[in-house]
């Protein structure tokens, strides 16, 4: 795989986090279902917590539990804090891509709807520091995404634009509307056979399965 020729190599390169370096979809799965049990509600299927559990908690749980969102929230970190370090997964390739993409001059960066403390207790753990220049997470930012923000804030004080010098690489539509909506080159990450109706809205400029593949392209 090659890159198209008329899309430069870029100067920065911002990462989702989960489920795009990480894979954190087990976690992520068990802190939903404690939740679902603590709340007395019906759990949902793996599949249904990978189609719907997206953007950060403080937009999304008010819309999923009402009134109880804060006692859903506390929950679900209990649960999170509890096994996140000992279940984090790096995807196949994802320390090599991190690397070339250092090598090659790229401001690294994450751009992420994890709460920035735990999203950078992650990182840490990994010892991934070496190749990422800044992690932001959810509550770092005025909004979070999809709103532009957090790749405002990535970029702040490098002197690096927000456009299509700069990819937003990530695994969901809400990675793709924070791209357009901050100017910067959208690329989709993860199997086509997931593409749905919700990216006809926020379309890729670059596809890429997995982190050999993106890495390819740079």
């Amino acid at each position: 795989m090659s890159r198209p020729a008329d899309i430069e190599r870029p100067r920065a390169i911002l990462f989702d986090w989960d489920n795009t370096l990480v894979n954190t979809w087990p976690t992520i799965i068990e802190c939903y279902n404690d939740t679902f049990h603590a709340l007395g509600l019906p759990r949902w299927t793996d599949q249904e917590v990978r189609d719907r559990a997206h953007g950060s908690l403080r937009d999304h749980f008010p819309k999923l539990f009402g009134e109880r969102a804060g006692e859903a929230e506390k929950v679900f970190y209990e649960t999170f804090h509890r096994i996140h370090l000992e279940r984090l997964e790096p995807l196949p390739g994802a320390d090599r891509l991190l690397e070339r993409a250092a090598t090659l001059g790229c401001y690294v960066a994450v751009v992420s709807n994890k709460v920035g403390q735990n999203l950078r207790a992650e990182l840490a753990h990994l010892g991934w520091g070496r190749w990422i220049s800044r992690a932001v997470g959810a509550k770092d930012a005025k909004r979070d995404k999809p709103a532009p923000d957090p790749i405002y804030l990535a970029l702040d004080g490098t002197g690096i634009a927000p456009d299509h010098s700069v990819w937003m690489v990530g695994d969901t539509p809400g990675d793709l509307k924070c791209a357009h909506a901050a100017g910067v080159l959208p690329v989709y990450f993860g199997g086509m056979e997931i593409l749905s109706e919700r990216l006809r809205e926020f379309p890729p400029r670059l596809h890429a399965r997995d982190c050999h593949e993106l890495a390819a392209l740079l």
